[in-house]
Formats: structure tokens, C-alpha cells, sequence
């Protein structure tokens, strides 16, 4: 499909762990997905400080915070304590050009 549109799927997975570019990251991964489709999405950065990197340790653990904030966004929306419980939770997903743009809890059906 070409163009934005939108699909109504769920969490189909939550997990906290290693992810991204070769597994080299660290962060939230999420699989969303419903009738004939799915797609990934994974909120980290790298695992560990490189003091040879192209970015500052602040910036490394800044990437950190930032994804955990989300999450517990997402958690709060979904109004769950537990990483685990967002498994199954209704979500809005948004897409242009066949890539993820963007997802959302559908907190009015929760």
C-alpha cells in the first residue's frame, strides 16, 4: 500500500531486552499486528557506552530515559503495572508508504 493509512491490531509481544541493529541494543521491543499483517518496533540504543563513540554518555543514557518514559506512557494509557499485561491491549497503527509511522492504546475501547 502506498499512501498514510492506519491499521486496528493489538500487542501481540512486549519484551525488555537486547534488539535493534545486530542485537547490539538495548531497549523495549513491541510486535503489533492483527489480520494478515504485522510489524516491529523497538524504543532503545546501545547496550553499552563506547567513550569512542559520536555521542556523549549523556546522550547514551538520555536515549535510555526517554524510552522508559514511553513505555511507561504506553503503560499508563493501557492502564497496566506490568510490561507483561500489554500483551493483547488494542492499538492503532499508522503507516505511510508501507513503513510505521507511528502507534497508539486505543484507550476509548479500554
Amino acid at each position: 500500500m502506498s499512501g498514510a493509512h492506519t491499521q486496528l491490531g493489538k500487542i501481540q509481544r512486549v519484551g525488555l531486552g537486547k534488539g535493534g541493529y545486530d542485537d547490539a541494543m538495548f531497549g523495549v521491543s513491541f510486535t503489533l499486528g492483527g489480520d494478515g499483517w504485522g510489524v516491529q518496533d523497538f524504543w532503545g540504543t546501545w547496550a553499552s557506552y563506547s567513550p569512542g563513540a559520536k555521542y556523549t554518555q549523556d546522550d547514551w543514557m538520555d536515549g535510555h530515559v526517554k524510552s522508559y518514559f514511553r513505555l511507561m506512557d504506553i503503560m499508563k494509557f493501557a492502564k497496566v503495572s506490568d510490561i507483561s499485561e500489554l500483551e493483547g491491549i488494542p492499538v492503532e497503527v499508522m503507516f505511510k508508504n508501507s513503513a510505521l509511522q507511528s502507534w497508539r492504546v486505543l484507550t476509548e475501547v479500554l
